[in-house]
């Protein structure tokens, strides 16, 4: 994988998995993402947004804290929250990083006890979220990425006030959107809650 100063044992899992060439939306954020900045990054459907979430995490996080949730990442459904847990343990085979997906239909107080005894990085839907983080009183401050994928899907359906109330509850993070398109309200919850947030176009 051609990047920039990329992990070894990353790029090792990556090309194990026939990823030998950065695609576009990979070469176009890998910099920015790593540098700890906000971005959306918008690009259209199957250009790879998914594996660029996983390969930027794993590469930010490196190994495991036993702390609290370090990467929170929000998906739309429970396929999506299965799809990129697999991604994670396909290209993380080399770290050590404690990952949980989490989902409307899922036993909450299971999860909870997995995400208080430590953990690296929580996949979820924004309710099941949402309720977790309410209730629970977890530590959101160690937080390094808070990540939307579909943030346009998502915010169509009314769901940027929940992530907006996720955010708010974050002292310092990353933020970053991803979408296939940027809509109004990705534009504005964009303003809202990022610090000077770079913007990707990307056409693939």
């Amino acid at each position: 994988m051609n990047l920039k100063k990329i992990n070894p044992n990353l790029q090792q899992a990556l090309i194990e998995n026939g990823l030998t060439v950065a695609n576009e939306i990979q070469q176009l954020t890998f910099s920015t993402i790593k540098s700890g900045a906000d971005a959306v990054i918008q690009s259209s459907a199957k250009t790879g947004k998914s594996t660029t979430i996983v390969l930027n995490v794993i590469q930010r996080l490196e190994k495991t804290m036993e702390e609290s949730t370090r990467a929170l990442i929000i998906v739309e459904t429970k396929e999506k929250v299965l799809e990129m847990e697999e991604l994670f343990l396909k290209y993380g085979t080399y770290h050590d990083l404690s990952i949980l997906g989490v989902h409307d239909k899922g036993d909450i107080d299971y999860d909870k006890n997995i995400v208080s005894l430590g953990l690296d990085i929580l996949i979820g839907t924004p309710n099941k979220i949402n309720a977790m983080f309410t209730s629970a009183g977890f530590n959101s401050n160690t937080i390094k990425m808070l990540i939307v994928d579909d943030a346009d899907i998502l915010f169509r359906n009314r769901m940027d006030a929940v992530v907006m109330r996720l955010s708010n509850s974050i002292e310092k993070t990353q933020r970053l959107f991803f979408c296939t398109q940027i809509t109004e309200r990705v534009e504005t919850l964009a303003d809202k809650i990022m610090i000077e947030p770079l913007f990707f176009e990307i056409e693939e």
